[in-house]
C-alpha cells in the first residue's frame, strides 16, 4: 500500500493520459508537452520529447485539425474510426512512458491501453448515437465538453492525483452502468 501511495502521482498521470488520448489524442499531447516547455511541471524523462519545438508544433496543428474535425457531425464519427487504431496504442504508449522501462511500464502499457479503449470506444458510440439527432447543438455540446474534460483531467492528474483517480473511476463505473443499460435496452427491443 505504501509503494502504491508514493507512485499516486505516476499512476494518476499514466491514467488521465490515457484517458486522454481516448478523447482528444492531440490536445492531450500538446497540453502536456506545452506545460513542461513552460516549466509549470516537469516531465518524467521519456515523455520529455513531448516538450521539444517540432511536436509540440505537430502535435499543436493536429489538435487544432482534430477541433475542427470533431464539431462536424459524422465527419467526428469518420474520424473517431479512423483514430481507433492511433488512440488506442498510443494511451498504451503513453502510460508506459510515465514509467520508463520495466515491468511496471509494461503493465501501465497494458491498462492504458485498456483506458485508451474503453474511453475511445465509448466517445465514439456516444457521437454516433448524438448524431442522428438533426440539430447541430448537442454534438458542439458533447465536443467542447471532452475538449474541457481532457484539460481538467490533466490538470486535475497533475496538482491532485488521488482526486483524479476518484474522479476516473466514477466515469468508469458510469460508462460501465450506460453500457449494461443500453444493452439491456436493446436486447429487450423488438426485432425488425
Amino acid at each position: 500500500m505504501e509503494a502504491l501511495l508514493r507512485h499516486l502521482p505516476e499512476i494518476a498521470l499514466a491514467s488521465a493520459l490515457a484517458w486522454g488520448s481516448g478523447l482528444r489524442l492531440y490536445a492531450t499531447l500538446f497540453a502536456l508537452g506545452a506545460a513542461g516547455w513552460l516549466g509549470w511541471i516537469e516531465l518524467p524523462q521519456h515523455l520529455s520529447l513531448l516538450a521539444h519545438p517540432l511536436v509540440l508544433g505537430t502535435s499543436g496543428l493536429m489538435a487544432l485539425v482534430e477541433f475542427g474535425a470533431d464539431k462536424l457531425p459524422w465527419v467526428d464519427s469518420l474520424w473517431d474510426a479512423v483514430h481507433t487504431f492511433i488512440r488506442i496504442p498510443a494511451g498504451a504508449a503513453l502510460a508506459a512512458a510515465v514509467f520508463g522501462d520495466g515491468a511496471a511500464a509494461l503493465a501501465a502499457a497494458i491498462l492504458g491501453g485498456t483506458l485508451a479503449a474503453g474511453t475511445h470506444l465509448a466517445k465514439a458510440g456516444g457521437r454516433a448515437l448524438i448524431n442522428v439527432s438533426p440539430e447541430p447543438f448537442s454534438n458542439w455540446a458533447a465536443s467542447f465538453t471532452e475538449d474541457s474534460a481532457v484539460l481538467g483531467g490533466l490538470w486535475l492528474a497533475i496538482v491532485w492525483p488521488a482526486a483524479f483517480l476518484i474522479v476516473l473511476l466514477l466515469l468508469i463505473g458510469f460508462a460501465l452502468m450506460l453500457f449494461f443499460r443500453l444493452r439491456k435496452k436493446f436486447r429487450s427491443s423488438p426485432r425488425v
